[in-house]
């Protein structure tokens, strides 16, 4: 004789879109993984990149022309290399993280939705490599060449190669970012979370964060570097509230009686009771 699987029982009130729905420790678990993916990442990436480490010294030591910067402690060299291996390994590993980002957070959107965040994703790594470009060859020869002329005849020049490369990488990096903006708001605007008029209205308060952002990426208090940094982010403002005018789309709210993991018996068929 078979035995007959057990009935629901009517009265026993079930919520279907918590029972669907991942837990607080389910949702924990999965951002662990992705952390250790994003760790493994950078642990690898930073590897490869100490083989080139001293090469990217040398590129990066440019700007100052025939200067060397110096080591003036015990264990500057090392921390040098370590910077620079640790920076060009988040660089290396910025396609692998931004990919677990999207993971992590895809399951909490529509499908197109998740579609045109899977498509940014190039676009990204692109408009990275373009800031950082940018900020190598065009902002940060002007603002060496000003550091090293400040101060003329009165105070000598030497900088130390821990402090130097600092500076490098850190305007590079948050450059790289900020260049990556008008992909973010597009896709923001496209699924109906922000428009143009939404940040054009707030064009003003945008100004003051370039100008806190340009004063932290350039711990220098003259006006020439942080309007280096000032302009590129400002201008990036404006350009992302124009590709928000012509991506934006209203967001359609979310119907969940409509849902597909909603059992049959609680869907809404739109047929009075």
């Amino acid at each position: 004789m078979s035995q007959q699987a057990p009935t629901a029982d009517p009265y026993d009130p079930i919520d279907p879109i918590d029972e669907s729905s991942m837990t607080l420790m389910e949702h924990l678990i999965e951002l662990r993984t992705r952390m250790m993916w994003i760790g493994g990442a950078l642990i690898v990436t930073t590897m490869v990149a100490m083989i080139f480490s001293w090469d990217i010294v040398g590129i990066l030591n440019r700007p100052l022309g025939d200067y060397v910067p110096q080591a003036i402690g015990p264990t500057d060299n090392l921390v040098v290399f370590f910077k620079v291996a640790l920076a060009a390994g988040a660089a290396m590993a910025m396609p692998i993280i931004m990919y677990q980002v999207i993971a992590f957070v895809a399951p909490g959107l529509y499908p197109h939705e998740r579609r045109a965040l899977l498509m940014i994703l190039p676009g990204a790594m692109l408009l990275f490599a373009v800031g950082v470009v940018f900020a190598f060859f065009v902002m940060l020869p002007p603002a060496v060449h000003f550091l090293q002329g400040f101060g003329g005849d009165q105070i000598r020049t030497e900088w130390t190669a821990s402090l130097y490369i600092g500076f490098v990488t850190r305007i590079t990096f948050w450059i790289g970012v900020a260049f990556q903006a008008p992909l973010v708001v597009a896709f923001l605007a496209r699924i109906g979370l922000v428009s143009g008029p939404q940040l054009l209205h707030f064009w003003r308060q945008a100004v003051i964060f370039a100008a806190i952002a340009a004063a932290f990426i350039t711990p220098t208090i003259d006006p020439v570097n942080m309007t280096i940094v000032m302009g590129p982010l400002i201008v990036l403002y404006f350009f992302s509230v124009g590709v928000a005018y012509i991506m934006y789309r209203p967001r359609t709210p979310r119907d969940f009686s409509q849902e597909s993991f909603i059992p049959d018996e609680y869907q809404d068929d739109g047929k009075d009771s």
